[in-house]
Protein backbone atom coordinates (compact mmCIF):
# COMPACT_ATOMS: atom_id res chain seq x y z
CA UNK A 1 0.00 0.00 0.00
CA UNK A 2 3.23 2.30 0.65
CA UNK A 3 4.12 4.54 -2.44
CA UNK A 4 7.12 4.33 -3.84
CA UNK A 5 8.41 7.49 -3.00
CA UNK A 6 7.08 9.57 -0.21
CA UNK A 7 8.39 13.23 0.23
CA UNK A 8 8.38 14.93 3.02
CA UNK A 9 9.41 18.56 2.12
CA UNK A 10 9.93 20.82 -1.38
CA UNK A 11 9.95 18.62 -4.25
CA UNK A 12 13.75 18.43 -6.35
CA UNK A 13 12.29 18.94 -9.49
CA UNK A 14 9.08 20.21 -11.12
CA UNK A 15 6.52 18.04 -11.74
CA UNK A 16 6.82 16.33 -15.11
CA UNK A 17 10.40 17.37 -16.01
CA UNK A 18 13.70 17.06 -14.98
CA UNK A 19 14.32 20.72 -14.70
CA UNK A 20 14.60 22.29 -10.67
CA UNK A 21 11.17 23.51 -9.50
CA UNK A 22 10.85 27.14 -8.79
CA UNK A 23 10.32 27.74 -4.50
CA UNK A 24 6.65 28.23 -3.48
CA UNK A 25 6.40 31.77 -3.11
CA UNK A 26 6.10 33.22 0.29
CA UNK A 27 4.77 36.33 1.14
CA UNK A 28 0.62 36.65 1.68
CA UNK A 29 0.13 33.41 -0.45
CA UNK A 30 -2.20 31.54 2.05
CA UNK A 31 -3.82 29.10 -0.27
CA UNK A 32 -3.03 26.06 -2.09
CA UNK A 33 -1.66 26.75 -5.28
CA UNK A 34 0.65 24.69 -7.95
CA UNK A 35 3.25 25.73 -10.55
CA UNK A 36 0.46 25.64 -13.25
CA UNK A 37 -1.73 28.49 -11.63
CA UNK A 38 -4.57 25.99 -10.28
CA UNK A 39 -5.67 26.82 -6.73
CA UNK A 40 -7.34 23.68 -4.61
CA UNK A 41 -10.83 24.55 -2.80
CA UNK A 42 -12.14 21.44 -3.07
CA UNK A 43 -10.79 18.64 0.29
CA UNK A 44 -10.99 14.88 -0.14
CA UNK A 45 -10.35 13.67 2.97
CA UNK A 46 -10.27 9.77 3.21
CA UNK A 47 -11.53 8.60 6.86
CA UNK A 48 -10.47 4.97 6.61
CA UNK A 49 -8.78 2.66 3.36
CA UNK A 50 -11.15 -0.54 4.70
CA UNK A 51 -14.33 -1.41 2.59
CA UNK A 52 -16.84 -3.95 2.83
CA UNK A 53 -16.96 -4.42 -0.82
CA UNK A 54 -14.25 -5.85 -3.30
CA UNK A 55 -15.40 -4.24 -6.73
CA UNK A 56 -13.12 -5.46 -9.55
CA UNK A 57 -12.21 -1.77 -10.70
CA UNK A 58 -10.37 -1.31 -6.96
CA UNK A 59 -9.95 -4.17 -4.21
CA UNK A 60 -8.78 -7.32 -4.79
CA UNK A 61 -10.80 -10.45 -4.25
CA UNK A 62 -8.81 -11.07 -1.01
CA UNK A 63 -8.69 -7.07 0.14
CA UNK A 64 -5.55 -5.70 1.53
CA UNK A 65 -3.81 -5.36 4.27
CA UNK A 66 -5.80 -2.54 6.07
CA UNK A 67 -3.96 0.44 8.22
CA UNK A 68 -4.06 -0.13 12.19
CA UNK A 69 -5.90 2.16 14.28
CA UNK A 70 -3.12 3.80 15.50
CA UNK A 71 -1.93 4.70 11.72
CA UNK A 72 -5.34 6.46 11.27
CA UNK A 73 -6.14 10.10 11.56
CA UNK A 74 -7.60 10.68 14.78
CA UNK A 75 -11.49 12.64 14.80
CA UNK A 76 -9.44 15.45 16.32
CA UNK A 77 -7.17 15.23 13.91
CA UNK A 78 -9.48 15.42 10.89
CA UNK A 79 -11.36 18.34 12.52
CA UNK A 80 -7.95 20.03 12.75
CA UNK A 81 -6.91 19.71 9.37
CA UNK A 82 -10.36 20.66 7.94
CA UNK A 83 -10.41 23.48 9.84
CA UNK A 84 -6.10 24.56 8.79
CA UNK A 85 -7.49 24.05 4.57
CA UNK A 86 -11.13 25.99 5.82
CA UNK A 87 -9.65 28.73 7.94
CA UNK A 88 -6.24 29.41 6.39
CA UNK A 89 -5.98 27.46 3.11
CA UNK A 90 -9.30 28.38 0.90
CA UNK A 91 -10.91 24.83 1.06
CA UNK A 92 -14.63 25.54 0.36
CA UNK A 93 -15.89 22.29 0.39
CA UNK A 94 -15.03 19.15 2.30
CA UNK A 95 -15.81 15.61 0.81
CA UNK A 96 -15.37 12.66 3.58
CA UNK A 97 -13.93 9.12 1.32
CA UNK A 98 -12.78 6.04 2.02
CA UNK A 99 -12.18 2.92 1.48
CA UNK A 100 -15.55 2.90 3.14
CA UNK A 101 -16.01 5.84 5.78
CA UNK A 102 -19.25 4.10 7.00
CA UNK A 103 -17.21 1.71 9.15
CA UNK A 104 -15.82 4.50 11.30
CA UNK A 105 -17.57 4.16 14.20
CA UNK A 106 -17.31 7.67 15.06
CA UNK A 107 -18.26 8.74 11.46
CA UNK A 108 -21.19 10.71 13.08
CA UNK A 109 -19.33 12.10 15.92
CA UNK A 110 -16.69 13.84 13.30
CA UNK A 111 -19.55 15.22 10.84
CA UNK A 112 -21.19 16.70 13.97
CA UNK A 113 -18.01 18.77 14.51
CA UNK A 114 -17.46 19.90 11.67
CA UNK A 115 -20.38 20.68 11.11
CA UNK A 116 -20.31 22.83 14.49
CA UNK A 117 -16.84 24.85 13.59
CA UNK A 118 -17.99 25.46 10.05
CA UNK A 119 -21.59 26.35 9.91
CA UNK A 120 -21.73 27.33 6.03
CA UNK A 121 -19.27 24.22 5.13
CA UNK A 122 -20.76 22.05 2.08
CA UNK A 123 -19.87 18.68 3.45
CA UNK A 124 -20.49 15.79 0.80
CA UNK A 125 -19.70 11.65 2.00
CA UNK A 126 -19.02 9.62 -0.83
CA UNK A 127 -20.46 5.74 0.42
CA UNK A 128 -20.91 2.44 -1.33
CA UNK A 129 -23.95 2.24 0.78
CA UNK A 130 -23.90 -0.41 2.25
CA UNK A 131 -25.47 0.32 6.16
CA UNK A 132 -26.66 3.40 5.20
CA UNK A 133 -29.90 2.62 5.87
CA UNK A 134 -29.64 2.31 9.54
CA UNK A 135 -27.54 5.88 9.88
CA UNK A 136 -28.89 7.98 7.02
CA UNK A 137 -30.78 10.32 9.45
CA UNK A 138 -27.82 10.42 11.84
CA UNK A 139 -25.45 11.99 9.30
CA UNK A 140 -28.55 14.15 8.41
CA UNK A 141 -28.82 15.37 12.09
CA UNK A 142 -25.20 16.05 12.74
CA UNK A 143 -25.16 18.12 9.35
CA UNK A 144 -24.06 16.02 6.27
CA UNK A 145 -25.18 18.56 3.36
CA UNK A 146 -25.68 15.20 0.40
CA UNK A 147 -24.32 12.07 -0.83
CA UNK A 148 -22.62 10.27 -3.48
CA UNK A 149 -23.68 6.71 -3.28
CA UNK A 150 -21.54 4.06 -5.58
CA UNK A 151 -23.93 1.67 -7.17
CA UNK A 152 -22.82 0.30 -10.46
CA UNK A 153 -26.15 -1.68 -11.46
CA UNK A 154 -29.98 -2.60 -10.67
CA UNK A 155 -29.22 -6.09 -11.23
CA UNK A 156 -28.25 -8.60 -8.38
CA UNK A 157 -25.86 -11.02 -10.38
CA UNK A 158 -24.11 -8.09 -12.05
CA UNK A 159 -23.71 -6.32 -8.57
CA UNK A 160 -22.35 -9.94 -7.46
CA UNK A 161 -19.76 -10.08 -10.08
CA UNK A 162 -18.50 -6.59 -10.01
CA UNK A 163 -19.05 -6.54 -5.99
CA UNK A 164 -18.12 -9.47 -4.90
CA UNK A 165 -20.45 -8.80 -2.23
CA UNK A 166 -24.81 -10.17 -2.18
CA UNK A 167 -25.61 -6.19 -0.96
CA UNK A 168 -27.43 -4.27 -3.78
CA UNK A 169 -30.84 -4.71 -1.56
CA UNK A 170 -28.72 -3.13 0.89
CA UNK A 171 -27.40 -0.48 -1.17
CA UNK A 172 -30.80 0.57 -2.49
CA UNK A 173 -32.83 0.70 1.32
CA UNK A 174 -29.29 3.32 2.06
CA UNK A 175 -30.37 5.59 -1.05
CA UNK A 176 -34.29 5.51 -0.06
CA UNK A 177 -33.49 5.88 3.55
CA UNK A 178 -31.03 8.85 2.79
CA UNK A 179 -33.40 10.74 0.28
CA UNK A 180 -36.55 10.10 3.54
CA UNK A 181 -33.54 11.59 5.71
CA UNK A 182 -33.43 14.49 3.41
CA UNK A 183 -29.64 14.24 2.18
CA UNK A 184 -30.46 16.01 -1.29
CA UNK A 185 -29.16 15.97 -3.92
CA UNK A 186 -27.99 12.42 -4.02
CA UNK A 187 -25.72 11.48 -6.58
CA UNK A 188 -25.01 7.47 -7.79
CA UNK A 189 -22.16 7.19 -8.83
CA UNK A 190 -21.41 3.81 -11.87
CA UNK A 191 -18.45 2.60 -13.44
CA UNK A 192 -19.33 0.15 -16.34
CA UNK A 193 -17.37 -2.59 -17.20
CA UNK A 194 -17.56 -4.71 -20.29
CA UNK A 195 -19.85 -7.32 -20.67
CA UNK A 196 -20.82 -7.00 -17.51
CA UNK A 197 -22.74 -4.02 -16.88
CA UNK A 198 -22.38 -1.59 -20.01
CA UNK A 199 -25.90 -2.86 -21.22
CA UNK A 200 -27.79 -1.82 -18.22
CA UNK A 201 -26.23 1.87 -18.36
CA UNK A 202 -29.95 3.41 -19.78
CA UNK A 203 -31.85 1.83 -17.21
CA UNK A 204 -29.60 2.67 -13.97
CA UNK A 205 -30.38 6.58 -16.29
CA UNK A 206 -33.82 6.26 -16.14
CA UNK A 207 -34.13 4.50 -12.63
CA UNK A 208 -32.39 7.73 -11.43
CA UNK A 209 -34.36 10.33 -13.42
CA UNK A 210 -37.73 8.88 -12.32
CA UNK A 211 -36.27 9.71 -8.57
CA UNK A 212 -34.48 12.64 -9.03
CA UNK A 213 -31.17 11.74 -8.23
CA UNK A 214 -28.35 12.54 -9.96
CA UNK A 215 -26.20 9.72 -12.41
CA UNK A 216 -22.40 10.32 -12.89
CA UNK A 217 -20.94 7.62 -15.20
CA UNK A 218 -17.09 7.51 -14.26
CA UNK A 219 -14.72 6.11 -16.81
CA UNK A 220 -12.20 3.10 -15.22
CA UNK A 221 -9.18 4.47 -14.16
CA UNK A 222 -5.84 2.76 -13.49
CA UNK A 223 -6.34 2.69 -10.18
CA UNK A 224 -7.68 -1.00 -9.32
CA UNK A 225 -4.93 -3.01 -7.11
CA UNK A 226 -4.73 -5.80 -9.23
CA UNK A 227 -3.46 -3.74 -12.26
CA UNK A 228 -5.54 -5.19 -14.55
CA UNK A 229 -6.77 -1.96 -16.21
CA UNK A 230 -5.70 -1.41 -20.10
CA UNK A 231 -6.84 1.73 -21.64
CA UNK A 232 -8.23 -0.69 -25.09
CA UNK A 233 -10.51 -2.89 -22.46
CA UNK A 234 -12.04 -0.10 -20.68
CA UNK A 235 -15.14 1.71 -22.26
CA UNK A 236 -14.83 5.23 -23.21
CA UNK A 237 -17.05 8.30 -22.30
CA UNK A 238 -17.49 8.53 -26.09
CA UNK A 239 -19.45 4.65 -25.67
CA UNK A 240 -21.09 5.81 -22.70
CA UNK A 241 -22.72 8.35 -24.67
CA UNK A 242 -23.53 6.08 -27.39
CA UNK A 243 -24.89 3.40 -25.16
CA UNK A 244 -27.41 5.91 -23.58
CA UNK A 245 -27.95 7.52 -26.90
CA UNK A 246 -30.28 3.91 -27.48
CA UNK A 247 -32.67 5.74 -25.20
CA UNK A 248 -32.53 9.42 -24.52
CA UNK A 249 -31.35 12.18 -26.64
CA UNK A 250 -28.06 14.12 -24.82
CA UNK A 251 -27.61 17.68 -25.03
CA UNK A 252 -25.16 19.71 -23.14
CA UNK A 253 -26.29 21.17 -20.15
CA UNK A 254 -25.89 25.12 -20.70
CA UNK A 255 -24.62 25.44 -16.53
CA UNK A 256 -20.81 26.55 -16.37
CA UNK A 257 -19.08 23.10 -15.61
CA UNK A 258 -16.98 25.53 -12.61
CA UNK A 259 -14.41 23.10 -12.24
CA UNK A 260 -16.66 20.04 -11.71
CA UNK A 261 -14.99 16.49 -12.69
CA UNK A 262 -18.51 15.50 -14.37
CA UNK A 263 -19.50 16.77 -18.18
CA UNK A 264 -23.25 17.24 -17.45
CA UNK A 265 -25.67 16.17 -19.99
CA UNK A 266 -29.29 17.39 -20.30
CA UNK A 267 -31.53 14.07 -20.77
CA UNK A 268 -34.80 13.44 -22.83
CA UNK A 269 -36.49 10.76 -24.55
CA UNK A 270 -35.91 10.51 -28.36
CA UNK A 271 -38.67 13.57 -29.99
CA UNK A 272 -39.41 14.77 -26.75
CA UNK A 273 -39.19 18.56 -25.67
CA UNK A 274 -39.52 17.41 -22.07
CA UNK A 275 -36.41 17.65 -19.78
CA UNK A 276 -36.17 14.74 -17.73
CA UNK A 277 -32.91 15.75 -15.98
CA UNK A 278 -29.29 15.33 -16.57
CA UNK A 279 -26.42 13.01 -16.42
CA UNK A 280 -22.70 13.15 -15.65
CA UNK A 281 -20.00 11.55 -17.52
CA UNK A 282 -16.31 11.55 -15.90
CA UNK A 283 -14.20 11.10 -18.50
CA UNK A 284 -10.41 11.30 -16.52
CA UNK A 285 -8.90 8.90 -19.40
CA UNK A 286 -10.13 10.21 -22.59
CA UNK A 287 -11.27 13.37 -22.04
CA UNK A 288 -9.22 15.11 -18.99
CA UNK A 289 -10.06 18.24 -17.31
CA UNK A 290 -6.48 18.26 -14.78
CA UNK A 291 -6.43 22.00 -16.73
CA UNK A 292 -9.20 23.27 -14.20
CA UNK A 293 -8.51 20.60 -11.36
CA UNK A 294 -9.45 22.28 -8.17
CA UNK A 295 -8.74 19.01 -5.47
CA UNK A 296 -6.45 18.46 -2.76
CA UNK A 297 -6.46 15.09 -0.96
CA UNK A 298 -5.76 13.92 1.95
CA UNK A 299 -5.40 10.08 3.13
CA UNK A 300 -6.11 8.08 5.56
CA UNK A 301 -3.14 7.85 7.34
CA UNK A 302 -2.34 11.94 6.73
CA UNK A 303 -0.36 12.22 3.51
CA UNK A 304 -1.62 14.84 1.21
CA UNK A 305 -1.84 13.59 -2.73
CA UNK A 306 -1.52 16.48 -4.86
CA UNK A 307 -2.87 14.31 -7.93
CA UNK A 308 -4.83 11.14 -8.28
CA UNK A 309 -2.16 9.71 -9.77
CA UNK A 310 0.56 10.86 -8.05
CA UNK A 311 3.29 8.68 -6.99
CA UNK A 312 4.77 11.54 -4.83
CA UNK A 313 2.72 12.08 -0.98
CA UNK A 314 3.90 14.21 1.32
CA UNK A 315 3.17 13.45 5.45
CA UNK A 316 1.62 15.76 7.52
CA UNK A 317 1.22 13.49 10.82
CA UNK A 318 4.02 13.85 12.28
CA UNK A 319 3.61 17.60 12.44
CA UNK A 320 -0.20 16.88 13.08
CA UNK A 321 1.43 14.63 15.95
CA UNK A 322 4.43 16.95 17.12
CA UNK A 323 2.35 19.42 19.29
CA UNK A 324 -1.00 21.56 19.09
CA UNK A 325 0.46 24.86 19.03
CA UNK A 326 0.17 27.94 16.85
CA UNK A 327 3.33 27.67 15.66
CA UNK A 328 2.77 23.64 14.67
CA UNK A 329 -0.32 24.51 12.83
CA UNK A 330 1.76 27.08 10.62
CA UNK A 331 4.29 23.83 9.98
CA UNK A 332 1.55 21.70 9.00
CA UNK A 333 -0.43 24.15 6.51
CA UNK A 334 3.17 25.59 4.70
CA UNK A 335 3.74 21.67 4.18
CA UNK A 336 0.15 20.96 2.76
CA UNK A 337 1.22 24.07 0.79
CA UNK A 338 4.64 22.70 -0.65
CA UNK A 339 2.38 19.38 -1.33
CA UNK A 340 0.01 21.72 -3.55
CA UNK A 341 2.90 23.90 -5.02
CA UNK A 342 4.41 20.48 -6.14
CA UNK A 343 1.74 19.08 -7.76
CA UNK A 344 1.90 18.02 -11.58
CA UNK A 345 0.36 18.78 -14.66
CA UNK A 346 -1.70 16.07 -15.44
CA UNK A 347 -2.25 12.01 -14.52
CA UNK A 348 0.63 12.29 -12.21
CA UNK A 349 3.35 13.83 -15.04
CA UNK A 350 3.79 16.69 -17.07
CA UNK A 351 0.96 15.59 -19.26
CA UNK A 352 -2.18 13.68 -19.65
CA UNK A 353 -2.20 10.35 -20.68
CA UNK A 354 -3.32 7.86 -18.91
CA UNK A 355 -2.31 4.74 -20.60
CA UNK A 356 0.72 6.12 -22.30
CA UNK A 357 4.09 4.89 -22.15
CA UNK A 358 5.48 6.70 -19.43
CA UNK A 359 2.42 6.76 -17.27
CA UNK A 360 3.01 4.21 -14.50
CA UNK A 361 0.34 3.25 -12.29
CA UNK A 362 0.53 4.60 -8.40
CA UNK A 363 1.08 1.39 -6.34
CA UNK A 364 -2.34 2.48 -4.08
CA UNK A 365 -5.84 1.59 -5.01
CA UNK A 366 -8.27 3.88 -4.95
CA UNK A 367 -9.57 2.22 -1.77
CA UNK A 368 -6.49 3.49 -0.09
CA UNK A 369 -6.22 6.45 -1.69
CA UNK A 370 -9.67 8.52 -0.76
CA UNK A 371 -11.87 9.00 -3.85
Amino acid sequence: METARVTLGMPEVRPGTDEPGAPRPGGTETGLRDQFGRVATDMRLSLTDKCNLRCQYCMPEAGLDWLKKDKLLTAEEIVRLVGLGVDRLGVRELRLTGGEPLVRADLVDIIAALRANHPELPISLTTNGVGLAKKAQALADAGLTRLNVSMDTLHHDAFLQLTRRPFLDQVLAGIEAAAAAGLAPIKINAVLLRGINDAHAPELLQWCLDRGYELRFIEQMPLDADHGWTREGMITAEEIRAILATAFELSPDPRARDGAPAERFEARHPGSATLLGTVGIIASVTEPFCADCRRTRITAEGKVMSCLFSRTEVDLLPLLRAGSATHDDDAVASRWQDAMWAKPRAHGMGHPGLGDADFVQPDRSMSAIGG
